[in-house]
């Protein structure tokens, strides 16, 4: 039997635990629940003490205890720590190590995998320290689970609310089994490309790469060999990832096919520049007149020459539009002969570049999925096991 810790923090999503202890219990999980002082404002001990059938704790020094040693009997009893709901503060606190409370101080004290599931108000999440928290967490290793987007207890709507239980008690499930791009080799294309004007101007996009590396790490997680050629980011290199750094289009165009060989599966999610100067100034330009002209021309179709190769691996490209998604998108899945497309609202009020939220339309032939909006990591494992899904299918056809 599976041992789960369950912390609880306070909030309105704190009455969803328990059907989440409910369905964790059918999976075949242990369950012992911590809660926050916050926490007991909304649920009570004895509720959750009848469904998990343990005790509920929620004092950092517990006389019960033989050696007052709770928080660390607990930390070494449990095979996963899971914060459900994670609220804002909770989430601050353990990405800079406080340790003032139980829960807090458990975490510290893990040695087992730890997963949070953020439940806040849409400002909340959108806030800019919030997400500097979560993404130090997530270098950490914290596995983050959601949240998604939806009506609000306080009447907005937007991304904050708690992953669904079964939401929540699935991804689990999925960490213990068995990974279903196990043993396969990836190759990842991410962010913007620089095509240079003069020795201090260049032409981009607004590419962030959040996309490419998210799928690079969740591939790596479900066991894939990955190797990511990126253009130029601010994004950490995703753990155990091979990471081939390039400026140009010419140069991911170049280290794509120096490794494509071999390669299962190749996602083409950089967003690479389709003109590029036809020459580059030696010395910078001075500003002359009132008009200029750029002399551009095409660059070559990364994706499309991959897809044309003899023995190619299975081929996913991505398309970002502002209109007309489903005919451009199938357009180009059938044009450049890929096996999957992923497509995407840009210039939307949610979603697309620079952001940590997005959506998916994914097209295949005979076949097509929507991908709600949501956290990019979450949307990387809903992609990626799409993606092993109609892989499998198709090689065992």
């Amino acid at each position: 039997m599976k041992q789960i810790l369950l912390g609880i923090t306070g909030g309105i999503a704190a009455y969803k635990s328990a059907e989440l202890i409910r369905l964790l219990r059918k999976d075949n999980y242990e369950v012992r629940v911590v809660m926050t002082q916050s926490a007991l404002q909304f649920m009570t001990k004895l509720t959750l003490q009848a469904l998990s059938g343990n005790p509920v704790h929620s004092e950092l020094l517990d006389a019960g205890q033989e050696n007052s040693m709770g928080h660390i009997n607990l930390a070494r009893w449990a095979d996963s720590l899971l914060i459900a709901p994670a609220s804002a503060h909770c989430i601050a606190k353990l990405s800079y190590g406080l340790a003032d409370d139980l829960l807090s101080t458990l975490y510290l004290a893990a040695e087992c995998p730890v997963y949070l599931a953020p439940a806040m108000n849409q400002s909340m999440w959108h806030k800019a320290i919030t997400q500097t928290n979560i993404d130090r967490l997530k270098q950490q290793g914290v596995h983050i689970i959601g949240p998604e987007s939806g009506s609000q207890a306080c009447g907005e709507y937007g991304l904050g609310r708690m992953s669904e239980p079964e939401a929540i008690a699935n991804y689990l499930n999925a960490q213990h089994t068995p990974t279903p791009l196990k043993h396969k080799k990836i190759l990842i294309t991410a962010g913007p490309t620089r095509e240079a004007l003069d020795p201090v101007r260049y032409i981009t996009n607004r590419s962030s790469g959040k996309m490419g590396y998210a799928l690079a790490t969740q591939a790596k997680l479900m066991g894939a060999e990955v190797i990511l050629v990126s253009g130029p980011t601010q994004l950490p290199i995703p753990h155990g990832v091979h990471l081939v750094a390039v400026e140009s289009a010419a140069d991911m165009h170049t280290a794509v096919m120096q490794h494509i060989q071999g390669q299962d599966i190749m996602i083409a999610a950089a967003a690479v520049a389709d003109y590029t100067p036809t020459s580059i100034a030696t010395e910078k330009i001075k500003k002359e007149g009132t008009h200029t002209e750029l002399s551009l021309r095409k660059t070559k179709d990364i994706v499309a020459d991959v897809a044309n190769l003899n023995n190619k691996p299975f081929t996913v490209g991505f398309a970002a539009e502002t209109h007309n998604l489903q005919h451009y998108a199938q357009d180009k899945l059938a044009r450049k002969k890929l096996d999957m497309i992923a497509a995407n609202w840009v210039g939307q009020a949610e979603g697309g570049f620079d952001s940590a939220v997005n959506a998916l339309q994914v097209y295949w032939p005979n076949g097509s999925q929507s991908l709600p909006l949501t956290d990019k990591t979450q949307l990387a494992k809903q992609l990626l096991i799409l993606i092993a899904e109609i892989y499998h299918a198709k090689n065992t056809a």
